[in-house]
């Protein structure tokens, strides 16, 4: 399963149970959509931590990193980038 897969799933199971996963997205803004709030946004920040390892105190978090499913996907991705990648 890719990450991007992966991160969809978490939102389906999380914060939509009964929707199924071709009606989600991974472009669907989750902000304004109401999917997912702040409390929400805390739940997505923790469990990238944890499954990522990703430490996210050490990167620069805005909101637009978690619009959507595509945007969660491109954080990790730089989050977890050699150190002058790009």
């Amino acid at each position: 399963m890719s990450n991007l897969q992966e991160i969809k799933q978490f939102v389906l199971d999380e914060f939509l149970p009964d929707v199924p996963a071709d009606e989600l997205g991974v472009t669907e803004d989750l902000l304004a959509g109401g999917v997912i709030d702040s409390l929400g946004l805390l739940k997505v920040i923790a469990w990238l931590e944890d499954r990522f390892a990703v430490p996210i105190d050490d990167v620069e978090l805005a909101p637009d990193s978690f619009r959507t499913i595509e945007a969660i996907d491109e954080f990790i991705r730089c989050a977890l980038a050699p150190a002058g990648a790009s």
